[in-house]
């Protein structure tokens, strides 16, 4: 069951409907066996449904075990032990996928959907209790509501107990606006998931699974619109996550604010993924000492922390050296910024004026897209070649030539290149405004004209049917 399944619609109108007629104190039941039947459905067999019931009431037994403690290495002891026991599923099929590649196949390991996802949920409650930040929740029913919460089981974003948990248990009142505000969601996540990263992802698969026949600008072609593709389709789920959840009154935080108009590496981190860099940051980068220690330690801290980034991404080495190029990147950032200040002062560009950020931004998408191009390869040798080949052919008449027709017809191009030009717009809007306000404000016929003129264009130049498959979000594989 995807968010882009009709069955997934029909289930949505049942749950909310469930919901609205129940009183408000007891709504969230209806959440809760809704997201039971989504997860049944998206797991598709019992061992899952085992692995995840498990999981639920280890952690929520270990918060309790944890908070009633008052010696403080019983409480490490604990907590140590209900990660170590949530986290054990995803670190033996992690391991054996990084480790075992070869027999990794014969060991017919269960992994529950969406298991890096609600691992990670997990290790944050249970921290956050330990730390004192939060309460355990007393009722495993509610527990398990928060853990299994179907907006955002699968793909995330990954919540945080005390901004998602009292939404969830306190029932909200009917409004239309909440209806209103949902729907628009969900149809910009259809704008994106169709009109841009599946349209991107016919080009992109073409020179990534045919890698031998394609170089040079090729890769350059392919690395561009993977890094739209990639964004475009995990920003769509997200946005239909919180869509669906606004539907019930409920606010599911934002997992993107227009990363690639960042200026650096760094704030490209605090813009992309946002829910991920935050738990990396308050769980593991921290923890470790963050920067308080010194330069050395702050870099040895954000090559582990990378590095535990690129194990949650895949059992592959190429995710692994994905993670640690950005921390390399943030590292040479920070070793160069006073050479490249001085730089800048003699080549006569100020600092914050328009030259400066337009050669940031476009420097920093650069570096993000190179190492997208390592992440997306089929693996890490087959990466670096494909960026080797961007330096040793020559051929940016493909560019000019109809080559590019090849790969896809040019009007799948110019309907790509107009939407892309929608989001850009849009982005550049946000920056500075909410268009969902926006658009309530305006009178009805500009409003209808907005929701009906989006359904035709996706409708009419969308990307699905045979030979497409737009059921499968690209993090859902994460």
């Amino acid at each position: 069951m995807s968010y882009v399944n009709l069955e997934y619609y029909i289930l949505v109108a049942i749950i909310l409907t469930v919901y609205y007629l129940l009183p408000r104190k007891v709504r969230w039941t209806a959440i809760l066996a809704g997201s039971a039947w989504f997860y049944v459905r998206a797991a598709g067999d019992v061992p899952q449904m085992m692995v995840f019931v498990f999981s639920i009431v280890i952690s929520f037994a270990a918060s309790h075990l944890i908070n009633r403690q008052a010696n403080k290495n019983m409480r490490i002891f604990w907590l140590w032990s209900a990660v170590l026991l949530s986290a054990g599923p995803l670190i033996v099929f992690k391991g054996s996928e990084l480790f075992l590649k070869e027999s990794a196949g014969s060991l017919h390991l269960i992994v529950p959907v969406g298991l890096s996802f609600y691992t990670m949920q997990m290790i944050a409650y249970l921290a956050d209790v330990y730390y004192g930040k939060i309460s355990p929740q007393n009722n495993l029913l509610k527990y398990a509501l928060f853990i299994s919460f179907f907006p955002q089981i699968i793909q995330g974003p990954i919540p945080r107990y005390e901004q998602l948990g009292v939404q969830l248990f306190k029932g909200s009142k009917f409004e239309f606006t909440n209806l209103v505000r949902g729907a628009q969601l969900l149809l910009w996540g259809f704008f994106l998931k169709m009109m841009i990263a599946d349209k991107a992802a016919i080009a992109v698969n073409q020179i990534f699974d045919h890698y031998r026949m394609y170089a040079g600008v090729y890769v350059l072609v392919a690395g561009v619109l993977y890094s739209i593709q990639l964004y475009t389709d995990f920003l769509a789920c997200t946005v239909m996550a919180k869509g669906a959840a606004e539907l019930f009154g409920i606010s599911v935080a934002d997992n993107f604010s227009h990363p690639y108009f960042s200026v650096s590496i760094q704030e490209f981190w605090r813009r992309w993924h946002m829910s991920l860099s935050s738990w990396l940051k308050d769980y593991i980068y921290i923890p470790l000492g963050g920067n308080r220690k010194g330069k050395f330690s702050k870099y040895v801290n954000l090559i582990i922390t990378f590095g535990v980034s690129g194990v949650w991404h895949g059992g592959s080495w190429k995710f692994v050296f994905w993670g640690l190029l950005h921390a390399g990147y943030q590292i040479a950032g920070g070793l160069t910024r006073t050479t490249r200040d001085r730089l800048y002062k003699m080549a006569g560009i100020e600092k914050d004026s328009f030259a400066w950020k337009l050669y940031r931004t476009v420097g920093t998408f650069v570096w993000v897209m190179f190492a997208w191009i390592i992440f997306r390869a089929e693996s890490l040798k087959t990466g670096l070649l494909m960026i080797k080949s961007v330096f040793t052919t020559f051929n940016p008449w493909i560019l000019l030539n109809g080559s590019l027709n090849d790969l896809m017809d040019y009007r799948e191009w110019e309907i790509l290149g107009i939407s892309v030009f929608i989001l850009f717009f849009v982005s550049r809007m946000q920056e500075r405004m909410v268009i969902r306000d926006w658009i309530l404000k305006q009178h009805i016929s500009v409003r209808w004209g907005i929701y009906v003129c989006t359904v035709l264009f996706i409708w009419l130049c969308g990307t699905y049917g045979f030979g497409f498959d737009a059921q499968n979000f690209i993090y859902g594989g994460f």
